[in-house]
């Protein structure tokens, strides 16, 4: 696949990008106009791996039952905020946060969490420069002082090394919510049903489309902002998501 001509398209369409590819046994391939990005759910990979880290040391525990009316009813993705069951284990609304990018459950996470211990973990614990959580999800109010949720490319690239440095139990946790994704309208709206695991998480809102993940052969993403047309940006996620495919 000719990739470069394949994003030179997204510019024509008057997008922003971040690409990066990496097949096992070759050198990264990585263009980009930009480097940080509005997060669009892409941030709830390190909020995920931030829990995995105070979890390491004691702090927070997946077993611990969380009460799903300690916050705002907050709706959008999701469905949390429909449920009879208004107490579950973390584990299961971090599930629900990766799996089906739901808001509620990612403002439960960081309402445990706390938005100025998260900055810290992302910053002295994981090594993340650009990646940052200003404000909780669906907060319209602290989006127009000016607080928002980023996530860098670069950051990004360094997601893989942080899964690559868990424990066995740890990355088998982290993999089995990323594996389950419901959202395979981006990367692997052009795969074969059932052909490639895709450890892997989306983000949209509008303008922005992000997909991040790797398969085991594999490391890929894609973000895109400033999208004025979704379909032909579709159209790029569908054929660079094909990398994906077990090469010959």
């Amino acid at each position: 696949m000719h990739i470069k001509p394949t994003l030179s398209h997204l510019q024509k369409l008057g997008c922003d990008y971040a690409f990066y590819y990496r097949a096992e046994g070759q050198p990264p391939a990585y263009w980009a106009t930009r480097e940080r990005f509005p997060s669009a759910s892409i941030i709830k990979v390190p909020i995920l791996l931030a829990w995995v880290h105070l979890e390491r040391s004691g702090q927070v525990s997946r077993h611990e039952l969380c009460n799903l009316d300690e916050e705002p009813q907050v709706q959008g993705a999701g469905f949390s905020w429909l449920m009879a069951a208004r107490q579950l284990p973390y584990q299961d609304v971090l599930l629900m946060m990766i799996a089906l990018s739901d808001n509620l459950c990612t403002n439960l996470v960081l309402r445990r969490i706390g938005l100025e211990r998260l900055e810290r973990v992302f910053k002295e614990a994981l090594g993340l420069q650009g990646t940052q959580v200003q404000r909780k999800l669906m907060d319209y109010e602290a989006r127009q002082r000016g607080l928002d949720n980023w996530v860098s490319a670069r950051d990004a690239i360094h997601f893989y090394q942080l899964i690559h440095q868990l424990t066995p139990e740890e990355r088998a946790w982290v993999e089995s919510v990323l594996l389950v994704n419901q959202d395979d309208a981006l990367l692997k709206r052009n795969l074969p049903r059932d052909t490639v695991d895709f450890y892997h998480k989306t983000g949209s809102i509008p303008g922005v489309l992000h997909d991040w993940g790797y398969t085991r052969q594999a490391e890929l993403f894609l973000f895109t902002c400033n999208v004025q047309q979704e379909p032909p940006v579709f159209d790029v996620f569908g054929k660079l998501g094909q990398l994906l495919l077990p090469q010959n």
